[in-house]
């Protein structure tokens, strides 16, 4: 019985363990927590895990989280349908969306060009935004990529492949740190550099 239990927990650490920013240390934390917790709160929790994995989608127009058809800002016909906001990941959309200074749409890459991870347009959602600016709604595109290494080189791959269609190619402003992540940027910062964003 105590092998059993041994092996329950051992498992249950080694999954929190592959949880991304979660050590050792905070894995064995949750699973204490979760330990001496009652069933109730656990069954929540797995029941919680379980429905956004059921229930959440990405957008098939721009790749973000979707319960829907679509996202609810593709579905929302009061948004600038004229620009569109380039990240890299779903949660700098939500990064950019409390700032309140942004009212176009999005359009998410699944990541950034990285050689050394192998990550190149291919493996993005580049062919899609191209395909979206084809229709000629769209004519403004924003570059909303971290200021880091890969956020640069996917914001210049970009420009250099929206530019000769005509669409005006800006970048946000400065004011985000150099190496910094979008996603962890104060929303008053954020907000500026949109505002501040400079033609490419």
């Amino acid at each position: 019985m105590a092998e059993r239990t041994e092996h329950a927990l051992q498992r249950l650490l080694d999954e929190l363990g592959r949880l991304p920013g979660i050590g050792p240390k905070s894995a064995q934390r949750i699973a204490y927590y979760l330990l001496e917790a009652d069933a109730k709160e656990a069954e929540r929790l797995a029941d919680a895990i379980l429905d956004v994995k059921r229930e959440v989608h990405f957008c098939p127009i721009c790749f973000n989280y979707a319960t829907g058809d679509t996202c609810d800002i593709c579905a929302d016909s009061t948004r600038t349908r004229s620009e569109v906001c380039v990240v890299a990941e779903p949660r700098d959309v939500e990064a950019i969306e409390r700032t309140g200074s942004y009212h176009g749409l999005y359009h998410v890459l699944g990541g950034v060009i990285s050689p050394m991870d192998k990550i190149g347009p291919a493996q993005l959602h580049v062919r899609e935004l191209m395909a979206r600016l084809a229709d000629g709604e769209i004519q403004e595109v924003i570059l909303a990529t971290s200021p880091n290494v890969e956020g640069e080189t996917t914001a210049s791959y970009l420009s250099r492949q929206i530019k000769p269609l005509g669409i005006t190619v800006s970048r946000l402003a400065s004011g985000l740190p150099v190496g910094g992540d979008l996603e962890y940027a104060d929303e008053v910062t954020l907000g500026h550099a949109i505002e501040e964003r400079r033609v490419l």
